[in-house]
């Protein structure tokens, strides 16, 4: 007997790899096809790195744009995608995200408890590039109230701390653009979110954990709801072995639990929505620029290639393998993933610098775009993976930094005793130098070419501040420039910054359907993959905030489409399922 002619454990029509927002949709979308679905879940937890981000999505041409005084086209948004991906992606993807954003968007806004409301002022990351906009195309989910849960939110994966005041309290984009710079109505707006925390007296019975969900939390738990309502199947600490198959198909995967291998079977195909390998030590060592380390992660620590190794234990072509989701990060002592640095460097009165001292990025420019110009940069002599983000007093009063709360929120004698080898702290740029081992001169010359550019608002040599992305989160008190100001008051501070991600870019390669191609370029019958999991198809690039996880749920939701539209091709073996 072969290995696909054994009993069956389980069957299901379609079986779902993962549980982030992208294979979620899958689910929820097949379901509503009329398939039998099972999602199992490597982790004790389902979200993926979907429950830890932002939670947005960039959707071209949505149908929120017109209602607020926007306007789009499918036209526009290919020309723009091609441009900033220089035309790497030329096989059909591009056409087929744009076409069926927005469709994905309004299926889940009429059939489930998912809401999006699009973005007017959070631009492309490119928005002077043709075709970019200065608005609406990045849409944010909407708050979700967590005790519609039920016994499942304590399943749900927690928010990075990062994204929570306090490391505590959940707020959205909108509110945390306020918050930041303390822009007209913050004290109030502050107010109002300790009172929603404080007032769920339910919840603070329970748990510190906030109910008001947003961001990534908020994506996922509408999406959890509209599958409970549903009651698919959703299997926890089940982690992907391998898949079966037979004559060139896909008939299902093996999925350990414990001491257990169960063989489910999937008579229409298996969706690998599993995340990416930004976990898994061996494969950055073997396709990233180095040094490349999996700690540096700002995702969960279960992204270790499982499915894209399935893949190519089939003979799946692979792509992007040496690229991902760029993002600086810090080390927090004690958290078990970095926290991505994706605001702070925009504000003034900071700058990066490599170990020679030296500036060599715009500070405000995309967050891959940083990590890109690290590795590009990096020499010896001038070290830039990792480098440093430097500091003033007035910067630390003022702002954020990762784990520092505002010094006014949080003077230095208030920070926490596992937070005070998190910066580096001194009376002046020499000493900092020394401290973080930083050529001292070199420090001293960046200040002294940077300060007078800054006080005149124009970075003249990397031009911080000067697109209309940059100064999404600058600082409009601070003029001529929200971005720019000296560093001129002592003590200085650092923070040390490596060259992080919030998950990879390469995997298996697909096509318009989201089916995984064979090395002879044909599709492998009975098997799709999305998300992280899949080669992206934004190339190297990032067009706009929401571009990881809008063609991840818009390609579960075609890969959906495509298995309801195939013919059953197995049937349950003769002996029952197994229920597990």
């Amino acid at each position: 007997m072969t290995p696909s002619d054994s009993p069956w454990d389980h069957s299901c029509d379609v079986l779902v790899v993962g549980s982030g927002a992208g294979a979620m949709t899958a689910a929820l979308r097949a379901h509503d096809l009329g398939l039998q679905v099972l999602v199992v879940e490597k982790s004790d937890r389902y979200g993926g790195t979907s429950a830890v981000s932002g939670g947005g999505i960039w959707i071209p041409d949505n149908s929120g744009i017109a209602a607020l005084g926007g306007a789009d086209s499918p036209a526009e948004a290919i020309r723009y995608i091609r441009q900033v991906t220089h035309d790497e992606i030329d096989d059909g993807r591009i056409e087929a995200y744009v076409a069926h954003g927005r469709e994905m968007v309004d299926y889940l806004a009429q059939h489930s408890r998912v809401r999006f409301e699009a973005q007017p002022a959070y631009a492309d990351y490119y928005p002077e590039v043709d075709g970019g906009k200065p608005g609406y195309r990045s849409m944010d989910p909407c708050p979700f109230d967590a005790r519609l849960l039920g016994a499942e939110f304590a399943r749900m994966r927690a928010p990075s701390p990062g994204t929570l005041m306090m490391g505590r309290v959940a707020m959205t984009m909108k509110e945390a653009q306020v918050l930041l710079c303390r822009r007209p109505g913050w004290l109030g707006l502050t107010l109002k979110i300790f009172w929603r925390y404080w007032r769920d007296l339910g919840g603070r019975l329970r748990s510190p954990r906030d109910r008001f969900l947003t961001l990534g939390n908020a994506l996922v738990g509408a999406l959890r709801r509209s599958l409970l309502d549903r009651e698919v199947a959703l299997w926890l600490d089940s982690p992907l072995e391998r898949l079966i198959e037979a004559g060139g198909r896909v008939l299902g995967a093996e999925v350990r639990q414990g001491e257990r291998l169960l063989r489910i079977q999937a008579r229409r195909g298996v969706v690998l929505g599993a995340g990416g390998f930004e976990r898994n030590q061996a494969m950055r060592s073997q396709y990233h620029p180095q040094p490349s380390r999996s700690e540096w992660s700002a995702t969960p620590p279960y992204n270790t290639g499982d499915a894209i190794r399935a893949g190519q234990a089939l003979g799946a072509q692979t792509a992007l393998m040496g690229h991902s989701w760029w993002a600086p990060t810090t080390h927090v002592e004690g958290e078990e993933k970095q926290r991505a640095l994706f605001v702070e460097r925009t504000l003034p009165g900071c700058i990066l610098v490599d170990s020679a001292g030296q500036r060599f990025v715009n500070e405000a420019a995309p967050y891959t775009d940083i990590v890109y110009a690290m590795y590009a940069h990096d020499a010896e002599g001038a070290r830039s993976v990792p480098c440093w983000m430097v500091f003033d007093a007035e910067f630390r009063r003022k702002y954020p930094c990762g784990a520092l709360l505002p010094g006014y929120a949080q003077p230095d004698w208030q920070v926490p005793k596992q937070l005070r080898s998190y910066f580096h702290k001194a009376d002046s740029l020499e000493a900092l130098a020394a401290q973080i081992g930083v050529d001292g001169a070199g420090l001293v010359a960046s200040v002294q070419r940077f300060n007078p550019m800054a006080e005149r608002g124009r970075d003249e040599d990397f031009h911080k501040g000067e697109s209309l992305f940059d100064r999404y989160y600058g600082d409009p008190h601070v003029q001529p420039n929200p971005c720019l100001a000296p560093l001129a008051k002592a003590p200085f501070y650092a923070v040390r910054v490596d060259a992080g991600d919030i998950g990879t870019k390469g995997g298996l390669l697909t096509d318009v359907h989201a089916r995984v191609l064979h090395e002879d370029g044909q599709p492998i019958a009975g098997l799709y993959a999305i998300g992280n999991s899949a080669a992206s198809m934004m190339g190297r690039t990032y067009p706009g905030a929401g571009s990881t996880i809008g063609p991840a749920m818009t390609f579960g939701y075609l890969a959906a489409n495509h298995l309801a539209s195939l013919s059953a091709v197995a049937q349950a073996a003769d002996s029952p399922a197994l229920s597990v």
